[in-house]
């Protein structure tokens, strides 16, 4: 069997050795003559595979012991409206950053909580950068401070850290989580969709300070409460278990390969790759400035957009997929997470300047 190089932005490609061990284990998890598809979450062995992903997941960010690990469901969407429910702690205003889609997301649920000031927004030159912290108008009575370190539609992501004070930190990491190093210690809450480098669709993962859970004004529903989640160990409700299970192979794998500070280099490599082709190029445009470009989703045009389904054809017979940009931008867009191979950027490359040179 030939698999493809997938370039999807979530859900997107796994390890296949990930892949591997896991259909090698899936009617027999460990001995136990059953999948863990099939596993009681209050059993010993499932609890044993929950326990171990978090202890590894732990090792791999360097999270501090004062920091809760929650593994919950409803995606990083779910997440817009449980940091203002349980992050405002009566207070009436949070700031954001607007760098694109998914802050503008988040925006608007936590509009309906709270004021919202807009500290920053790089909507004057359509979501193509990241705001310089000396532009930012922060609040100094905000209950936190919420940015999206990595916009997987425009291609912007935050190379270096905001300082807040003492106002909690508040990170959207879903499309660059575990692919460079963190000081999670900056940080009052973390969140992430698994869906890019952590695992399948299905599970989101929270890293909160301790100190910023169980002081929501008025006490949230259970299932909105990071307190209940915590305080039962992320399973006060059945949690998505075979999600839990394929993140802590990746988890796993990482360690096997070198940790974070392994896979960053490897991600560089590869971004170096295709920035460093889009730059010789007239053919292909990516508008990202270059201080601000993503290491994980990289989009460009192509000079005639009336080639991109003739692009995006060439490429499928090439073994690439999913290389179509998002419909609120157009052109392509090439994710190039953790589990991309250098192999699959060398390609795409190869192809680009194949298909430029006889289309230019």
């Amino acid at each position: 069997m030939s698999r493809v190089f997938n370039f999807s932005a979530g859900p997107a490609a796994l390890p296949e050795e990930v892949l591997k061990q896991a259909a090698d284990e899936m009617l027999d998890w460990h001995g136990s003559g059953q999948s863990v598809m099939e596993m009681s979450h209050r059993g010993k062995e499932f609890i044993s595979i929950a326990e171990g992903a978090e202890a590894d997941l732990r090792e791999l960010m360097g999270i501090p012991a004062n920091y809760k690990v929650l593994f919950l469901q409803g995606g990083a969407s779910l997440q817009f409206d449980m940091i203002p429910i349980n992050l405002l702690r009566g207070k009436t205003v949070a700031d954001y950053v607007n760098t694109g889609e998914w802050a503008k997301k988040a925006i608007k649920a936590a509009k309906v909580y709270t004021n919202v000031n807009v500290a920053a927004s790089a909507e004057d030159k359509s979501f193509t950068y990241a705001p310089s912290q000396s532009s930012w108008k922060l609040n100094k009575d905000a209950a936190y401070v919420h940015y999206t370190a990595n916009e997987t539609i425009g291609g912007v992501e935050f190379n270096w850290v905001p300082e807040t004070g003492d106002v909690p930190l508040v990170c959207d990491m879903s499309s660059n989580i575990l692919s460079r190093a963190v000081d999670v210690s900056k940080y009052g809450l973390i969140y992430a969709g698994a869906q890019k480098n952590i695992g399948p669709a299905g599970l989101a993962i929270v890293v909160v300070r301790d100190d910023l859970i169980g002081k929501a004004q008025p006490t949230p529903p259970a299932m909105l409460d990071y307190k209940v989640h915590a305080d039962a160990d992320s399973m006060y409700n059945t949690p998505p278990t075979y999600s839990i299970y394929i993140a802590g192979l990746v988890f796993q794998y990482l360690k096997r390969n070198g940790g974070i500070a392994a896979m960053e280099q490897k991600n560089i490599e590869k971004a170096n790759l295709l920035y460093n082709y889009l730059e010789t190029t007239e053919f292909y445009r990516n508008p990202v400035a270059k201080s601000d470009r993503s290491r994980m989703n990289v989009p460009f045009t192509l000079k005639d957009a009336a080639l991109d389904e003739e692009f995006l054809k060439g490429a499928k017979a090439r073994g690439m997929t999913q290389l179509k940009g998002h419909r609120s931008v157009g052109g392509m867009r090439a994710s190039i997470y953790n589990a991309m191979p250098v192999a699959g950027v060398q390609a795409l490359v190869e192809y680009m300047k194949e298909f430029a040179a006889t289309k230019g």
